[in-house]
């Protein structure tokens, strides 16, 4: 893992340095809105407690020149999902895109997103381990740039079977009880080129 880790950052900033000439790099940050089963129901649910289903991102990407471009990010990633209780993760996202400009400032994108997994809590109660800390996912999305500022809408869901579970007063299993930490969301972001 640590081998694949390497790779994708020196990938990362070979095509920094290439998309500097042309294209550019920047910051980014924006809301993550994810979703526990029905996103209709998961959606009312934030609606009526916009703390429920509702985390956050920030990181800085690289964006290659030309009408298909490629575009990798290194983003940090809080998420909350609203079950009976709240269940947090935090984790570090690198997704690779691959981007077509559509019409004018439109452009769709999509690729895979290889995750981290740092930290996890299921608040009031005791979990084991995340069976995988690093997986892989799919981002699929629209954006609009305007000059040095980007906006996008994307969807994010986890390919990889991943799970925690969900432990007793003894830490042993609970009757084999587990949380799926597949990330399923929605995410909006907002893009500054420097």
């Amino acid at each position: 893992m640590k081998k694949t880790l390497l790779v994708i950052t020196l990938a990362l900033a070979s095509l920094a340095t290439y998309a500097q000439t042309d294209a550019g790099f920047g910051i980014k940050g924006g809301l993550n809105y994810g979703g526990n089963g029905d996103y209709f129901d998961s959606a009312k649910d934030a609606y009526n407690d916009p703390d429920k289903n509702v985390g956050y991102h920030i990181g800085i990407y690289a964006k290659t020149a030309g009408n298909l471009y490629l575009r990798p990010e290194l983003v940090y990633t809080s998420l909350k999902s609203g079950y009976a209780e709240d269940f947090k993760m935090q984790k570090l996202d690198l997704p690779v895109l691959v981007g077509a400009k559509v019409i004018g400032p439109v452009n769709v994108f999509a690729g895979p997103s290889f995750q981290y997994i740092l930290d996890t809590d299921y608040e009031g109660i005791t979990i084991g381990d995340v069976k995988n800390d690093f997986t892989v996912g799919l981002n699929v999305g629209v954006g609009v740039n305007l000059g040095k500022l980007g906006v996008d809408i994307r969807y994010e869901r986890g390919f990889s079977d991943n799970e925690v579970s969900i432990l007793n007063s003894n830490n042993a299993i609970n009757g084999g009880d587990r949380i799926d930490t597949r990330p399923d969301q929605l995410i909006l972001s907002l893009s500054l080129k420097l």
